[in-house]
């Protein structure tokens, strides 16, 4: 891997984990001195993040990590679903057999990260599991807009995978389930079970990105300290 592919691959990985905030700036210098890359080449990566989604590139200000503004959510929104339930249509319609391959390959990938309660290699996981789904689709337009939506759904997904109530667990083993279906559905080329399974994972998905989105209030002690 060269020293630019490394450097796309693992900015991707630190602003789909949060290691990198939405909103922050990134320092050229700095990153030229962490990557071992010079100008040029350090500006054609930041390009490429940013035709996909993982940056913005602003003038007076450089490069930024995407931010996550309530516009920005309010469109996610409106448009995750009926992008991901075209993908799976179009997955089970088109997915060869080494994409299925791939897809099960992420799926088992996704499955041990669960067992060993790895937040983020189960975020990256399901990143990858969908990646497959939106490939599998072999439709240029659908593609490059599920990618989008995966970056902003896997940081979201940060709290949904570094849950530790029974029920934050339970809605895991549920997801992971919805994988194994999707699969299956995809395997027999059957793509109004596809989109079905996909509107069932997405439902279970909503609930805790809107907790992200919109999180619990502070306690409110206002009516104890007046009795």
């Amino acid at each position: 891997m060269s020293k630019k592919d490394a450097c796309i691959a693992d900015l991707k990985t630190r602003v789909l984990t949060l290691a990198l905030a939405p909103g922050a700036m990134l320092d050229e210098v700095s990153l030229s001195a962490a990557y071992g890359l010079s100008r040029t080449p350090l500006r054609e990566v930041l390009q490429r993040l940013a035709g996909e989604g993982f940056i913005s590139l602003e003038a007076n200000k450089g490069a930024l990590v995407s931010a996550m503004d309530f516009s920005a959510m309010r469109q996610f929104f409106q448009t995750a679903p009926i992008v991901y339930c075209a993908i799976s249509r179009l997955a089970a319609e088109n997915a060869t057999m080494d994409q299925i391959t791939a897809l099960k390959a992420a799926q088992f990938d996704f499955t041990k990260s669960k067992g060993t309660q790895d937040a983020g290699a189960m975020a990256l996981a399901n990143h990858r599991f969908h990646e497959i789904t939106g490939t599998m689709s072999a439709n240029s337009y659908l593609i490059p807009a599920v990618g989008r939506l995966l970056i902003d759904h896997t940081r979201m997904s940060q709290r949904f995978y570094r849950g530790v109530a029974p029920q934050d667990s339970a809605r895991i083993d549920q997801s992971a389930h919805h994988h194994d279906l999707l699969i299956d559905a995809i395997s027999r080329r059957s793509a109004e079970e596809a989109v079905e399974i996909t509107l069932d994972h997405w439902a279970l998905s909503r609930e805790d990105i809107e907790r992200y989105v919109w999180p619990d209030p502070l306690p409110d002690d206002t009516a104890r300290q007046e009795t």
